[in-house]
């Protein structure tokens, strides 16, 4: 178990494997840990990163530290402590909202960034995500299977006021404009069975993202995609990572594989 100190709090984090940076956000149920498979898979060939973020986990449990806000200023803190420079933001869920976030707000410090079950604002989330207790959104979401028990087991540490705040803070958040107005190269990632997000997206909307952006649907996948359908996330991912730096995810589409699917 790796900490650091953060505003005198204790930041959970965990690190494997060498090269370059790959720091993985994760959502509202669980914590770092349901990461486990797929940083394994990633750190043959990156240093791979994962941490608690506020009120999830084994990280401090601090109220007024529960906004998204906060949640970005851990992650910029925490990139500072460690010394890394340029990197690549894997985020999933809540994680996918702070990705999103830091690299609007730090541009030069992000290469590109996935963003898994990515809300499309606060009214496209199920309700129960604002109400039921870490635990239950865990028998909610999770299926019983070896990879997912690390998520169930973990969830319970969650402060629900953490999830709470979280989604509050997102009312004043246009994920869409921030999203086109990001142009750093994105990929967003989404279960075709994800109970948590709803609505979908027309034919028209998709193609009329912005060059930067690119959409891939998972068919048998819920809210856990890289749980779900591990060895194929992990293919995406390798992909996606393998891309020249500033190149556009559409370069996936050349795949038949990652071929442009509506949700």
């Amino acid at each position: 178990m790796s900490v650091v100190i953060l505003q005198d709090e204790i930041v959970h984090y965990e690190v494997l494997g060498r090269g370059r940076p790959l720091i993985f956000l994760h959502g509202w149920v669980g914590s770092w840990r349901y990461w486990i498979p797929v940083m394994q898979a990633a750190s043959i060939s990156f240093r791979t990163y994962a941490l608690d973020m506020w009120g999830f986990g084994d990280s401090a449990k601090k109220p007024e530290n529960y906004t998204l806000d906060q949640q970005v200023n851990l992650l910029d803190l925490f990139l500072q402590e460690m010394g890394i420079g340029k990197i690549a933001l894997i985020g999933h869920g809540l994680g996918a909202i702070v990705a999103m976030l830091y690299a609007n707000r730090y541009k030069k410090f992000v290469d590109r960034v996935m963003a898994i079950s990515l809300p499309n604002g606060q009214h496209t989330l199920n309700p129960r995500l604002y109400n039921a207790l870490p635990g239950e959104l865990a028998d909610w979401l999770l299926d019983r299977t070896a990879d997912s028990e690390s998520a169930r087991a973990e969830a319970p540490k969650a402060d629900q006021r953490a999830i709470q705040s979280s989604l509050s803070s997102l009312a004043a958040i246009d994920i869409t404009t921030l999203s086109k107005e990001l142009n750093t190269p994105c990929l967003l990632v989404y279960g075709q069975n994800d109970p948590v997000i709803e609505g979908s997206s027309s034919q028209e909307q998709i193609a009329n993202l912005p060059e930067h952006l690119h959409q891939i649907i998972f068919d048998q996948s819920g809210h856990f995609p890289m749980l779900d359908e591990t060895s194929k996330f992990n293919r995406l991912l390798a992909d996606f990572l393998s891309l020249n730096s500033g190149v556009s995810p559409r370069q996936l589409q050349l795949r038949d594989e990652w071929k442009r699917r509506v949700r």
